[in-house]
């Protein structure tokens, strides 16, 4: 198989770096997996997730004009739950039958203003109290 982008491919990790691992493709190709597409999680140390000589699937994300392959092992695995994921998350839209949303509170526009505006006066006074005392800097007062 040739070596384009978005093609998968079987390798051999070759060499493994503190900012990723050098995975060999045959016929004299290597490509560079990043530490940040080894894995869908954080990977601090990738030596906990890879060893030389591992054997991995690699899809090629990226060839640069100086030849250059930038590869990927997370996008190469397969996710066919998470398509599934993404439908399962949109919930229906209810409404009644003025067009507002069911659960939408039944309060009118003074209430739900004065409330705003209390909201609003306690962070002031919060924000206030807490910078008072902390704006100064050299010398003294100026008058």
């Amino acid at each position: 198989m040739s070596i384009e982008v978005g093609a998968k491919l079987p390798g051999k990790v070759s060499g493994i770096t503190n900012f990723g691992a050098f995975v060999d493709l045959g016929k004299g190709k290597t490509g560079l997996v990043h530490i940040s597409e080894v894995s869908n999680g954080f990977v601090k140390d990738i030596n906990e997730v890879l060893k030389v000589g591992d054997e991995v699937t690699v899809l090629v994300t990226a060839i640069g004009e100086d030849g250059k392959i930038g590869l990927s092992i997370r996008k190469a695995i397969d996710k066919p739950k998470e398509e599934k994921k993404e439908h399962s998350h949109k919930k229906p839209f209810n409404k009644n039958h003025n067009g507002r949303k069911e659960n939408a509170p039944k309060q009118d526009f003074d209430a739900l203003m004065s409330s705003f505006l209390k909201d609003s006066d306690d962070r002031l006074a919060s924000l206030r109290r807490n910078t008072e005392g902390k704006r100064g800097g050299r010398g003294g007062r100026r008058s």
